[in-house]
């Protein structure tokens, strides 16, 4: 098989990547990645050091005639989101990313592919090695755990940092600056989990709802994706007159991803089963024509557990409160901004929905620009989840970014981009969170502007890296560096 990345340029870039890619990384696990940057600093003859969370912090000096310029930080995250396509054998925990070329676009063969953000660490691991680059004094921040809290920021020592101008190196449009991003919070509803047996001369069944895009719960939700969860639970209530009863539910495994995929064993009357196929398949039809366009590889189906012995089911009562809340929860965009266009302000996510040994979960995630939205929403959400009967509780969460539209780093890399394309970048927020609100908190006064090459479908198996981005994006980086006053 041809190797997917030779001749891609940046060189270093893609060969830093494909290294990565064969160290385990998933969010919590970084434990590999992280001592593979700070081995790797060490053998180029850098300062590097690690704090008790992972996050580690390398020091290049200034290129000759540089000392003097403005110190940059730049900043990427180790971990990477872990999903596989339902069939996929895969192992995060020791097998390497397996990768693909297709045309202008590399991806993972039936996993997330982990370029959000390993294309960030591989970038600063490339300008680390590389002695002709022009740059005055650099810092390359390696922080752990963002896509599962955001934890490695979160818990940044304040003397961790020596400057006070970064560059962030997680979005994902290429010849777009991004200057402000979302806060988030995650609220859960929770049941104490309650069985009795099926009743007599059931079926036990298999309801899957699959085949979904998913995707980034921040990026990708005003894209109308379906979200598997709620998906599940509108058949679960057509099937209401055949007698269904819940044997367990399952769905979504990341807060930060909408729900491709879902499921539920289920208990059906021996003769209500053909009935119960019937409703399944006209319901498939209906929701299929609701979202052919943006989901056509939409799949529903109830299948027989053959073999089987009589399940326990949750109690009629448990039943009927998680269907209501599934039914209740709102997911997708709640409000538009009035002052970016096109800029999600406010949104929600039905995330996760799993079967605890003492209890059934809901997990949702909330996303704002405007904490005070952000904080009714959460209301609303742990509102709706009492009503159901569940106990509800929302995470502290993180905090947004507020553009600085003045940002003398913006206005250095808005004059680069000029230079260098003859056209202006795009300014934006992002309706996802960035470590650059926390960092922001954690230095106050940092100068800060995020930006990267052009990726699709983070946080799925279809996530891509378009390849020509990937060296605009360089040329631009670089040429910033040397702009630097």
């Amino acid at each position: 098989m041809s190797n997917p990345i030779e001749g891609l340029r940046p060189e270093a870039v893609w060969k830093y990547f494909a290294e990565i890619c064969a160290i385990p990384r998933c969010s919590k696990h970084e434990e590999k990645i992280s001592r593979y940057v700070y081995d790797t600093a060490k053998r180029m003859g850098l300062q590097a050091s690690t704090d008790a969370f992972g996050n580690v912090v390398v020091r290049k000096p200034a290129s000759a005639g540089k000392e003097h310029v403005t110190p940059i930080v730049l900043q990427g995250h180790l971990d990477m989101v872990c999903e596989k396509n339902k069939g996929t054998v895969h192992d995060f925990a020791k097998d390497p990313i397996r990768l693909v070329r297709h045309g202008n676009a590399l991806m993972a063969d039936g996993t997330t592919l982990g370029a959000d953000n390993g294309v960030a660490v591989a970038t600063n691991l490339a300008i680390m090695e590389d002695r002709s680059i022009e740059h005055g004094p650099l810092e390359f921040l390696f922080t752990v755990d963002e896509e599962t809290g955001l934890t490695g920021a979160n818990n940044l020592g304040t003397e961790f940092l020596k400057g006070r101008t970064l560059i962030n190196l997680d979005s994902e449009e290429e010849g777009a600056l991004y200057v402000g991003c979302s806060g988030g919070r995650n609220t859960t509803a929770s049941w104490k989990l309650s069985r009795e047996a099926a009743p007599p001369k059931s079926v036990t069944g298999v309801l899957h709802v699959k085949g979904l895009k998913g995707g980034h719960s921040g990026l990708e939700i005003d894209k109308g994706r379906g979200n598997a969860i709620k998906i599940l639970g509108r058949v679960l209530l057509a099937l209401q007159p055949a007698g269904v009863r819940i044997a367990s539910l399952e769905g979504g495994n990341k807060t930060n991803a909408i729900p491709r995929e879902a499921e539920a064993m289920v208990a059906l009357p021996k003769n209500k089963w053909a009935a119960a196929e019937a409703i399944v398949k006209q319901f498939g039809d209906v929701v299929r024509a609701e979202c052919a366009t943006v989901e056509p590889d939409l799949a529903i189906g109830l299948e027989e557990a053959k073999g089987r012995k009589r399940v326990k089911v949750l109690s009629r009562g448990l039943h009927r409160k998680v269907l209501a809340a599934i039914a209740a929860f709102p997911h997708g965009v709640t409000k538009m901004s009035a002052d970016i266009p096109g800029l999600v302000e406010t949104s929600t996510n039905v995330a996760v929905v799993r079967m605890m040994p003492k209890a059934v979960e809901i997990i949702t995630s909330q996303r704002s620009s405007v904490a005070s939205e952000l904080d009714e929403l959460c209301h609303t959400v742990r509102s709706i989840a009492e009503l159901a009967g569940a106990k509800a509780g929302t995470t502290e969460g993180y905090p947004g970014w507020k553009p600085n539209l003045d940002s003398p780093i913006l206005k250095t890399a808005i004059n680069t981009y000029r230079q260098l394309h003859g056209k202006e970048p795009a300014v934006k927020a992002i309706h996802a969170g960035l470590e650059c609100g926390i960092i922001g908190e954690k230095y106050p006064g940092m100068d800060m502007v995020s930006m990267g090459p052009t990726l699709e479908g983070v946080h799925s198996p279809d996530e891509k890296i378009h390849i020509d981005t990937v060296e605009k994006y360089w040329d631009f980086l670089l040429a910033i560096l040397r702009n630097v006053s």
